[in-house]
């Protein structure tokens, strides 16, 4: 199969579905090498270092039209619907789409992938550009011969909210990066600390983070709260005694973040998936999560649950998690290890084949 797979997330600071696009790729070259896999993607001069830089050493061909404004060259495209994909991506059997750009084509499978709908379960969550975006892309993705989703939870998601088919829709969950392992340097901040890592945006609830631990050090006041993550839409200023907020960390650094924090909290209202979650657990490392449903696959049985709205709860959780033991340090490492790229790429290849003969 010649696979066209639209990587235009990739044209900006990676975050988490740039991350997932990345690691997709990944898995399909591990999992399928005899398919030819095509990283496709209109991009100004900036953009197209990005992707390569983000594709290095992986086995896939580039086709990276060089296009001035990009961003709005996608947008237009995708709502005209024309030329179809295969005028500048070439031949195809499959088509995979990503939520920047979703052009017409001529024939083959058509697929993409959805990591949340909170543009439809919670509007006030998501700035308005982005509720524009999905809200176009969601009807392109009612037109996919296979919609894949991050998790379980997402899954049934799509069939209930956008009314796919559940015969058209397959799991494909992320994977954890080799590198968030127990092993390895640990970062040492001068004393012991609870981290979190998201995107600084409303949804991930990070003010209440703040408000639990400031329960917790009353206790506890040898902590610090360290905040990792790129700066997202209407984030309010993160104060407090003993809060450090580090912004966007590379991979590697962020590695040892988690290897050496205490614990890691996690009290977001609503996850596709929650990848830092199962991230944590890979790294050895305890983690309090909240409560709500969307994050209980990333969890498993081995992180902690509270109430994210309660800040009192998960004050106690977070206190109870400094004193787990290995079982359930154990725990989180077996978890974990389900998540690998080359699984996410084996039920994507899965995807299509059984696209392609239905």
């Amino acid at each position: 199969m010649r696979i066209v797979v639209d990587v235009s997330p990739l044209s900006r600071p990676r975050t988490g579905i740039g991350n997932y696009l990345r690691g997709m790729l990944a898995g399909l070259a591990e999992a399928g090498g005899e398919h030819e896999l095509v990283a496709f993607a209109p991009s100004g001069p900036r953009g197209r270092g990005r992707i390569r830089a983000a594709l290095d050493g992986l086995p896939v061909e580039l086709r990276l039209p060089l296009l001035p404004r990009a961003q709005w060259w996608r947008a237009g495209w995708s709502r005209l619907g024309r030329p179809p994909v295969e005028a500048l991506a070439g031949p195809l059997e499959v088509f995979h789409f990503s939520d920047w750009m979703y052009p017409a084509q001529r024939g083959g499978v058509r697929a993409t992938t959805v990591h949340d709908l909170v543009p439809l379960r919670f509007p006030e969550l998501v700035e308005r550009g982005t509720r524009r975006m999905h809200s176009r892309k969601l009807d392109a993705v009612r037109s996919c011969d296979v919609v894949f989703a991050n998790s379980r939870f997402t899954a049934g998601e799509v069939v209930s909210l956008l009314g796919v088919p559940e015969e058209r829709v397959a799991v494909a969950y992320p994977g954890i990066d080799p590198r968030f392992g127990p092993d390895g340097a640990r970062a040492d901040l001068g004393g012991p600390y609870v981290l979190s890592v998201s995107t600084l945006e409303p949804r991930k609830n990070l003010p209440a983070l703040v408000s639990a631990f400031a329960l917790l050090r009353r206790r506890r006041p040898e902590l610090t709260l360290v905040l990792a993550g790129t700066a997202g839409w209407e984030d309010r200023p993160l104060a407090g005694e003993g809060v450090r907020v580090l912004g966007f960390v590379p991979d590697e650094e962020l590695a040892r973040l988690y290897r050496g924090a205490a614990v890691f909290a996690y009290q977001s209202r609503f996850e596709g998936f929650g990848l830092p979650v199962a991230e944590a657990l890979a790294s050895g490392v305890p983690a309090v999560v909240s409560s709500h449903t969307s994050l209980d696959e990333a969890s498993g049985e081995a992180a902690l649950r509270a109430d994210p709205e309660d800040a009192e709860a998960f004050a106690d959780a977070l206190e109870q998690a400094l004193e787990v033991d290995d079982e359930r340090r154990a725990a989180g490492l077996g978890h974990a290890a389900r998540f690998t790229w080359r699984a996410c790429g084996e039920a994507v290849l899965a995807g299509y084949e059984r696209a392609l003969t239905d």
